[in-house]
């Protein structure tokens, strides 16, 4: 009988993997057009993982803050959260657990606190927004979507993330106006360094 055992590991440290392989799997997929936009190595972006995961983890791990409603995104150990809480307490948490991370350089706040409570019928309508506006910014060749984040609140759109030129951070926020069900936009987009 086999009794070895392998160790278990840590849900972080699962997660850095995940997104160290889907990195280097992405990274041998670029087209070289894309060079007019600032760079990363393949150690920063990998860098950026971890930090975005770890961020994760410390705002999970935070009874007082209900991250699942919370986007993290990471360039160059520069922290961007957004998303819409409950009140400021949970914003302020929020920043010093981000800030706290071994390798978060700043902390960008793109959080909004939440206008009303949702409802089981503004959560599905919030939830239609935003498929919409994430179709709308696949279908503009201009833009690479992939790079957003669209989150929702009573047909008030947020979007965040790191894009490479100016003219995408325009172009995203016309094309999320746009789309019906969309009754203001708040725009977090940010430059590439």
């Amino acid at each position: 009988m086999n009794t070895h055992t392998t160790p278990s590991k840590s849900p972080v440290a699962v997660a850095a993997m995940l997104c160290m392989a889907a990195l280097l799997m992405t990274g041998c997929n670029q087209s070289s057009t894309e060079s007019n936009t600032p760079t990363t190595t393949v150690g920063t972006q990998v860098d950026d993982a971890v930090i975005t995961s770890s961020v994760k983890a410390a705002l999970l791990g935070d009874p007082s803050i209900k991250s699942l409603d919370f986007q993290v995104e990471t360039r160059k150990g520069t922290v961007q959260l957004s998303g819409f809480v409950d009140d400021q307490k949970q914003i302020d948490q929020a920043m010093m657990l981000a800030s706290g991370v071994p390798g978060v350089a700043n902390v960008e706040n793109g959080l909004t606190v939440k206008s009303a409570p949702a409802t089981l019928g503004s959560g599905i309508d919030d939830t239609t927004v935003t498929t919409r506006v994430k179709a709308a910014l696949l279908e503009d060749p201009g833009i690479k979507s992939l790079d957003i984040s669209v989150v929702t609140s009573h047909g008030e759109v947020q979007l965040t993330g790191f894009v490479g030129k100016k003219a995408q951070i325009l172009a995203a926020e016309n094309i999320a106006r746009a789309v019906p069900g969309v009754s203001g936009i708040k725009n977090e987009l940010m430059l590439k360094k």
